[in-house]
């Protein structure tokens, strides 16, 4: 017999979520969402980026943005037919299976948790601009401890904290826009006398100046970038007026990509040339010390590390959500369903924080390639968890055309044509995990974390479904 929780209308407000506070308005979810992709991919990741791909990386971050849109849309689709602070595990169980909602949800899980791993390590990296000699664990391990104390606060006042981060970081793009422009038309007078251009894009070397093959490999990096964009799908279960609200973050997608991505890239390039950059050196830092303004890097820097330390508080308040999620869905051990009075999931926030302790011991043992190590990590799983959304959305428009669910007013865009292009973009960015080091630990370390995830499901069903003695 067919299961009737899966052709009925769900309720404005769905049970998994009873306990939580609605106190996200609209401005604060869209600026969570700005806020959770702009982070330590964008900033640090990408001048290792600019040295592997060259002018071509600009390309590389269109491309994947468009994936990462359409991706966006199908999850705004299954958030507006039923929003809830689970979605991605939910969805999947819903529409995949029992096994699918509980590997997608310990994935997520387990991408947010490396991905604070890789702030918190650039925070340190930050730090030595000012302070060369304290070590990066140091740094990596306070700001952990200050994350997850102001996680502890209410919702409300964690998402006005991490709206004015936010504020800060778009602020600081959009500066660094605007000043480059200035270099390059000039203005003022601003920057040296000679380098800066637009013709920097392909005068050395040309456009794909590295090579097409390393434009490819420099995926790994540009879709970690992305990482967060994803996040409005946590905040479901604390946003006022869900539908609306969710439906206005995911609609500026495009324009963030636009302007933060692709758009600072082409100012950060043209004043100048792509072999200025390396892995390890913020580019942002970079452009300004260029540029000779005094005293703006020493601002940049600050900016940088307010931006790190902001995307991972965004992951501790998402991986404390979808471990209560999973508790609910009798995936995770009932005590992770706790509220604390100030309804925040405690217990999930206390065992996420501690696990991110592994960052700190990875910075001690190689400091100097922990960043790439991690960062490919959360790479493998955050492309299984967007092709997941891809494919349940697919099931649920297959369950709409046959009346087995209500069609949700907002859809993506050339579907199932453009569904089908974007999971197909995520499995060459996989496969492309193969011919790079990191990449290939990566693929070993997801493939030991999925073996394991089967393994704590066969535990734990079996251990679910075993009857108790009288």
């Amino acid at each position: 017999m067919a299961d009737l929780s899966k052709t009925q209308a769900p309720a404005e407000i769905p049970e998994g979520d009873e306990g939580y506070q609605r106190g996200l308005n609209s401005r604060t979810v869209q600026m969570i969402a700005i806020g959770g992709a702009i982070g330590t991919g964008l900033f640090y990741g990408a001048g290792g980026a600019i040295e592997k791909a060259g002018p071509a990386l600009i390309l590389a971050y269109a491309l994947a943005g468009l994936a990462i849109f359409i991706v966006m849309r199908a999850l705004g689709e299954l958030l507006i037919y039923r929003p809830i602070s689970g979605g991605i595990s939910e969805y999947a169980d819903e529409f995949i299976g029992r096994f699918a909602g509980f590997s997608q949800g310990w994935t997520y899980w387990a991408v947010w948790t490396t991905t604070c791993m890789a702030e918190i390590t650039v925070a340190g990296t930050y730090v030595n601009y000012w302070w060369p000699a304290v070590p990066v664990w140091v740094t990596a391990l306070t700001a952990l401890a200050v994350l997850f104390g102001a996680n502890l606060i209410s919702v409300r006042l964690f998402g006005q904290a991490e709206f004015w981060f936010s504020a800060i970081k778009v602020t600081a793009i959009l500066g660094m826009i605007i000043v480059g422009i200035g270099v390059l038309l000039p203005i003022a007078g601003l920057g040296p006398e000679v380098g800066p251009s637009v013709t920097n894009l392909w005068n050395d070397g040309g456009f794909f100046a590295t090579g097409f093959t390393n434009a490819l490999l420099s995926l790994q990096i540009v879709m970690f970038a992305y990482v967060g964009v994803e996040l409005v799908g946590v905040t479901a279960g604390e946003a006022e007026n869900p539908r609306v609200t969710l439906r206005k973050a995911i609609n500026s997608v495009p324009f963030r990509i636009g302007i933060f991505y692709v758009g600072a890239l082409l100012v950060i390039l043209s004043v100048r040339g792509w072999r200025n950059f390396e892995e390890g050196q913020s580019p942002f830092v970079a452009v300004f010390q260029y540029i000779g303004i005094p005293g703006a890097a020493g601002l940049v820097n600050f900016i940088l590390l307010t931006a790190a330390l902001s995307s991972c508080n965004s992951g501790i308040y998402s991986t404390g959500r979808m471990l209560r999620s999973l508790s609910q869905q009798g995936d995770a051990p009932a005590q992770l369903d706790r509220l604390s009075s100030r309804k925040v999931p405690v217990v999930g926030i206390v065992l996420s924080a501690a696990v991110m302790i592994i960052g700190v011991i990875v910075n001690v043992v190689d400091e100097e390639h922990a960043f790439n190590y991690i960062t490919s990590v959360s790479t493998v799983g955050i492309i299984v968890v967007w092709g997941t959304i891809l494919v349940c959305h697919m099931v649920y428009r297959r369950r709409v055309a046959a009346g087995l669910l209500p069609a949700s007013d907002y859809r993506v865009p050339g579907a199932p044509f453009t569904t089908w292009a974007a999971l197909a973009f995520l499995a060459m960015v996989f496969v492309l995990l193969f011919f790079s080091e990191g990449g290939r630990i990566a693929l070993i370390v997801g493939a030991v974390w999925f073996a394991l995830v089967g393994i704590g499901y066969f535990i734990w069903s079996r251990s679910q479904s075993a009857p108790t003695a009288a």
